[in-house]
């Protein structure tokens, strides 16, 4: 698939529930490929639980019913790694055991048997990245903001069809913040990648993007 044929995710009567408390009511969305649409609420009304069902993480603990599709394919009961949807979360997650190269390396999927291609790989994404040469770096000598972007062309490198957004602008300072939400719907809108973003901030909408709030569905 090239990066201009990444279907839709859509969402289609979505219901969360934990304990008999409603999280997510019904919800329909349709995410088309390059939009971002994100959703808003205070803590605790299931912005991050409604990502966990989306990638396949959702706790034995919640009830959830609905349908997840990706393009074509309905990949609600999808094992997570068969899913192909890329998530960044407020922590980068980097592995601290690994330099900045092979932490990029770890995404490229296992069929991709040769070292120089891989190589290739990191090193245009460092390079997408404004990291060039920093394949052996270590991940603790990085700054917030550079952690930050490893960890989004870590996902990239993955291969998704879709993009989660759980947060990640929300541990940098206000510089850091908004040149890293320019990167992150760039490179999403540059690959045809629907993405779907949770935050409480209106700071972090991109331009025009449509806004949906739990709060208003969930009383």
């Amino acid at each position: 698939m090239s990066e201009s044929q990444h279907g839709a995710l859509r969402l289609t009567q979505v219901r969360i529930e934990l304990a008999g408390r409603e999280l997510v009511p019904a919800l329909d969305v349709v995410v088309a490929p390059g939009e971002c649409v994100t959703v808003m609420g205070p803590s605790g009304c299931g912005k991050s639980t409604l990502l966990a069902f989306i990638s396949g993480a959702l706790d034995a603990a919640f009830r959830a019913t609905g349908s997840v599709c990706v393009g074509d394919e309905d990949i609600t009961r999808c094992a997570p790694e068969q899913r192909r949807v890329g998530i960044l979360f407020q922590d980068d997650l980097l592995f601290p055991h690994l330099s900045v190269g092979d932490n990029l390396s770890f995404a490229i999927a296992a069929q991709v048997l040769d070292r120089v291609e891989r190589g290739q790989r990191v090193s245009r994404a460092l390079a997408e990245a404004e990291l060039p040469g920093f394949e052996a770096r270590d991940p603790a000598s990085l700054s917030g903001g550079q952690r930050a972007r490893v960890a989004l062309m870590r996902t990239l490198l993955s291969a998704p069809r879709a993009l989660l957004l759980d947060e990640p602008f929300s541990r940098l300072d206000a510089q850091l913040r908004g040149d890293f939400r320019r990167l992150v719907f760039r490179h999403a809108a540059e690959r045809g990648l629907p993405t779907l973003l949770v935050t409480h901030d209106p700071a972090d909408v991109p331009p025009g993007g449509r806004v949906i709030t739990l709060d208003d569905f969930v009383k």
